[in-house]
């Protein structure tokens, strides 16, 4: 399914909606290509936010008092509007501090049930020696680290699908790293250095097929198109509000709801129990049981603000937007001398994202030329390093989009990527 890019106007429309984009940085407009790290937040949703604090601040699911009451409807309001987001039901999403924390809580409620916590209703997902974890060579760190750390718990074996030398997976491949003894199959729907989608249409039946759990690292595709992970067919995604045009601290786990409510909770505390004794505790269903303590209830509010947002544009309004200038990126990159683009200049199957390593120059020393011209850009691995070394790179210049990026701005941050070469005297 298909839609219109977004109009000239429309944009413009939206721009005006993000009060930081309208300063500027050392004497020229602020030009924000740095998305793929955080988006910057529309007036909404830094309202809702204090709105929240200066109407209906409480603790949620405690207090009987009316101020305790408001906030837990707003609490879970906003559950339901990431339900909707997702094309799930409320009962399967829990509220995470952000994708991070969404991907080490399944780690370690598998590795719990891998100690026997969760009795016979998580004993089909504990992890055992012989058994193996797959991922892949495109993951950030935070979908590789949880699962060497759970694989070191229990004895299972840590496996990697390969990427090909323009850092696409390599599907052939995976029919051969992915066997009778996989348990579980995590891996990046986007990749937040290449902007590559990953051919989930091939990988996840190889999953299915042996009777792989499949955990969805999100991060990147949740911004830029439709997320439905039932009709991806994944167990469990995780994506950070952040990213979202939310706020920072917020984050979100799917799961399917038998899966959650099967395994152990991974934090332990208040408002995630039935009963307690001076002995032991007996927990609530999900999503409560993974939410204990003091929920982010100011930052949910704020992320399903930001929700309403894009569904109001329209997901694959911006996702036709963001490929579009995705390809003009590219098709720009492609014809710069000395400059190499990591995973090549094809733009078909990518998002509105691009990292550089230019010749001669390192990746900090461009990211500062850029910034002194107004252009932010992200510089780094990315927390990608695996990536990175499997692509020749130590670093590279990462260029984003986000909904309110012009063909101007691309064109802007082109011509100043071509200008740093001769900029620190490395060509003509």
């Amino acid at each position: 399914m298909t839609a219109a890019p977004l109009e000239p106007a429309e944009v413009d429309g939206l721009r005006a909606q993000f009060p930081i984009l309208a300063q500027t940085v050392n004497g020229h407009p602020l030009v924000y290509l740095d998305s793929a790290a955080t988006a910057q937040k529309p007036e909404r949703v830094i309202a809702a936010e204090g709105a929240f604090y200066r109407e209906a601040n409480a603790a949620v699911h405690r207090g009987a008092h009316t101020l305790a009451a408001e906030a837990t409807e707003r609490y879970e309001d906003a559950r339901a509007e990431v339900a909707r987001f997702l094309a799930v039901d409320e009962n399967e999403v829990v509220f995470t501090s952000n994708a991070t924390e969404g991907l080490n809580l399944i780690a370690y409620a598998i590795g719990n049930a891998s100690l026997g916590m969760g009795g016979a209703a998580a004993a089909p997902y504990a992890l055992r020696p012989g058994d193996e974890i797959v991922t892949t060579e495109l993951e950030h760190h935070a979908n590789l680290i949880p699962w060497q750390e759970l694989a070191a718990r229990t004895g299972a074996t840590l496996r990697h699908i390969p990427v090909d030398d323009e850092g696409r997976l390599w599907v052939d491949a995976a029919a051969e790293v992915i066997t009778e003894r996989t348990r579980l199959l995590a891996l990046t729907h986007v990749s937040n250095v290449t902007g590559v989608v990953s051919p989930l249409e091939q990988l996840v039946p190889l999953a299915r097929a042996v009777g792989a759990l499949v955990v969805l690292d999100a991060c990147q595709s949740a911004p830029h198109g439709v997320l439905h992970p039932r009709a991806l067919d994944v167990d469990l995604a995780v994506f950070s509000g952040h990213k979202v045009y939310g706020p920072t601290g917020i984050g979100v786990l799917y799961g399917r709801a038998a899966l959650l409510d099967a395994l152990p909770p991974f934090l332990f505390g208040g408002s995630m129990i039935t009963t307690v004794t001076l002995e032991k505790a007996e927990y609530l269903p999900s999503p409560q049981r993974f939410e204990p303590g003091t929920p982010r209830i100011a930052q949910a509010v704020g992320l399903a603000e930001a929700l309403r947002f894009v569904t109001e544009i329209g997901m694959l309004r911006i996702a036709a937007t963001e490929e579009a200038l995705g390809r003009r990126l590219l098709d720009g990159l492609a014809g710069i001398p000395g400059v190499r683009v990591l995973g090549g200049t094809d733009p078909d199957g990518r998002v509105g994202l691009a990292s550089v390593v230019v010749d001669g120059v390192h990746a900090h020393d461009a990211g500062q030329f850029l910034d002194d011209r107004g252009i932010a850009a992200r510089v780094g691995h990315h927390c990608a390093q695996p990536l990175h070394r499997r692509l020749g790179a130590t670093a590279s210049l990462r260029l984003s989009c986000g909904v309110h990026t012009t063909a101007a701005e691309i064109d802007l941050a082109l011509e100043a990527v071509a200008g740093v070469r001769p900029y620190f005297g490395v060509a003509a």
